[in-house]
């Protein structure tokens, strides 16, 4: 099914050409906006209730701040979506699609098709804030730049460690230092600032970072 692509300011999904926007058309039954401002777009938009489905682009809100909610009642042809994408890296292949406890269920069906019918793997959620990625790493990341505070071990074998003995292809440390502790201190904030949860309050060297204005290649302390 044809979609049609509402840009609303820059996109972290789609930050640079692509096949999924360029072959887009107008008219398309599907409406997609993206860029940093979709959700003011979709609200200012007065035909989304002729569409087959609506995607908004989000960044670690609700879907619900952009629908608005009833009572556990809330869901119809609108659903959330981003691209994932760690810090400054260039965007992964797996699109977040968010539903809500009522969305019609032919919508989604639809939304999850035409993101697959471009090569991208699909997981769908829940609208809760930060989504899958965000909220099972992030803690995970805060805890090992909280280990290093402590001085359990220096960066450089706590990434050995964790790549030995568990077998991932990056630790956590030059993962962040590749992504960007800054952008990192960016989603733990909000996250923080959504949930209350101590897990995700941004660890203090990002929060350094931040203030600093360190880029993704530059190095912490070991």
């Amino acid at each position: 099914m044809a979609h049609q692509i509402i840009q609303a300011g820059d996109s972290r999904s789609f930050p640079a050409a692509h096949p999924f926007v360029s072959g887009a058309t107008q008219g398309g039954a599907i409406h997609v906006y993206i860029g940093a401002d979709a959700g003011v777009a979709f609200r200012r938009a007065p035909d989304r209730d002729g569409c087959t489905a609506v995607l908004i682009e989000l960044g670690e809100e609700c879907l619900g701040v952009h629908t608005g909610e009833a009572r556990g009642n809330e869901g119809s042809n609108v659903l959330g979506f981003a691209r994932f994408r760690m810090g400054n890296a260039e965007p992964s292949n797996l699109i977040e699609l968010v539903k809500q406890p009522h969305t019609v269920s032919a919508a989604l069906a639809t939304s999850k098709a035409l993101f697959e019918s471009f090569g991208f793997k699909v997981a769908v959620c829940s609208d809760a804030p930060g989504r899958i990625v965000n909220r099972l790493i992030r803690p995970y990341l805060n805890a090992a730049l909280r280990r290093l505070d402590e001085r359990l071990a220096s960066a450089n074998d706590m990434d050995a460690t964790l790549k030995m003995g568990l077998g991932y292809p990056e630790g956590p440390i030059a993962l962040l230092e590749r992504t960007g502790l800054a952008a990192h201190f960016d989603v733990t904030h909000a996250l923080y600032e959504w949930t209350g949860d101590q897990a995700f309050a941004p660890a203090r060297r990002a929060r350094v970072a931040k203030l600093q204005g360190i880029g993704a290649n530059e190095r912490s302390d070991s």
